[in-house]
């Protein structure tokens, strides 16, 4: 038996084993949140308690970000201050913007994530799901370093802010406080005063987690389901070179190629509605951080004369954790259309002219196919490629060229 020949026994727990360690590590980021979907099945409590769960983050998120505004626009004076502010609130407002993107497309990404197990159970051979099993360590590696790496960054400065102290003056009193990453709007709550300075600050740092569990949950998200699309691509790859080579398989010619574009257009359905789920996350991500990272850019130089060692270098960590997560959607971005545009080539690629006649025709159908390659976008607006990603960086720069010249004694 040759190695091509190799067939699965594939029973339903090895199934449901697989899509389960390939789906593991988002499970965990998106169940807290609530946003990672339920069955059908779920009971009218259960529906119940999502909703109440969803409710719940949202406000986490909200009672943060809204008396932040407030205190941004109503209060505080000072235009350096503002936009110190301004960083961290925006970072709040795209992690809520993304929450709600992510949950009204619960349906799409429940989806994605049948058809990922029907993917599983469908597979046949040894060396397929091998392949798949490969694709699926590189998308929990992505999803596991994002992770750390976003947690890191934003969460561990705003503990290590809350930790310190700083001495207010309210009237003829004077008051130690632990400061806010986000300022509250003190006619909201006057957070200036204990208890509810601590409170505001236990609020804030489980506000925190909710809004980088958002952005690190979308980004595992995008990188599992495109690296089992890979997968997918791959084990087509291998197929068509069997058309030729694997003349005793059993099937025709003609009914393996018939296979073939089946599960061509199945692929390309998987990785339509993926683009459909991530397309707006991607744009929010893709202004944001280009924002952000404009600002965090700002802050460094801002701060380098009094050089304040632990604020710079989370400066730097959240700048290359934001660098990061635009560098794998672009990434995953680009290797999609490339491997969609390879179909094709691998098409033309195989010794064709040992086919029957018409099984060779047939091919063309896969080029022509091919040739109209899924592009992931960012709001049908941005292809998702490195170039867009270089592209991020260099107009980063130009915003922090500009935001330098409109405050130049600050950054002398």
């Amino acid at each position: 038996m040759t190695a091509s020949e190799r067939v699965l026994s594939n029973t339903g727990i090895t199934c449901k084993s697989n899509n389960d360690y390939s789906l593991q590590l988002t499970r965990w980021f998106l169940m807290p949140i609530g946003i990672w979907p339920r069955t059908t099945t779920t009971t009218r409590m259960a529906r119940l308690s999502s909703h109440a769960h969803i409710l719940t983050c949202s406000s986490l998120i909200a009672i943060i970000a809204v008396p932040c505004l407030l205190y941004v626009s109503l209060e505080e004076k000072d235009v350096q201050v503002k936009i110190s502010i301004f960083g961290p609130l925006s970072h709040w407002f795209m992690g809520m913007i993304n929450y709600w993107l992510l949950v009204a497309h619960g349906d799409d990404i429940q989806e994605c994530v049948r058809h990922m197990e029907a993917d599983w159970r469908l597979v046949q051979k040894i060396e397929d799901q091998e392949v798949m099993l490969r694709h699926a360590r590189i998308g929990r590696f992505v999803s596991g370093f994002c992770a750390v790496f976003m947690q890191s960054g934003t969460f561990l400065f705003s503990i290590a802010k809350s930790l310190t102290t700083t001495i207010v003056v309210v009237g003829n009193e004077t008051v130690s406080m632990h400061p806010m990453t986000c300022p509250i709007y003190n006619k909201f709550i006057d957070v200036r005063f204990s208890p509810a300075n601590e409170i505001m600050i236990v609020v804030q740092l489980l506000s925190c987690f909710v809004v980088n569990s958002v952005t690190v949950g979308a980004c595992s998200l995008d990188a599992v389901f495109a690296m089992h699309a890979c997968g997918q691509l791959n084990m087509l790859f291998s197929w068509l070179n069997g058309l030729v080579v694997d003349r005793n398989e059993g099937g025709s010619a003609d009914q393996r190629l018939a296979l073939i574009v089946e599960h061509h257009l199945r692929v390309l359905s998987f990785i339509s509605r993926m683009e459909n789920v991530m397309q707006h996350v991607c744009l929010v991500e893709l202004l944001g951080c280009t924002m952000n990272m404009c600002l965090l850019a700002y802050y460094f130089i801002t701060n380098w004369n009094t050089f304040d060692a632990p604020k710079t270098m989370s400066y730097v960590i959240i700048y290359l954790s934001m660098a990061f997560n635009i560098f794998i959607f672009c990434y995953i971005g680009e290797i999609l259309t490339e491997q969609c545009r390879s179909v094709g080539e691998k098409a033309y690629m195989i010794n064709w002219y040992e086919l029957p006649h018409k099984t060779a025709f047939g091919l063309v159908l896969i080029i022509l196919r091919s040739s109209n390659v899924i592009k992931m976008t960012a709001g049908k607006l941005f292809q998702l490629s490195i170039a867009t990603f270089g592209d991020v960086i260099k107009t980063s720069m130009v915003y922090l060229n500009m935001l330098r010249t409109m405050t130049p004694s600050i950054c002398v």
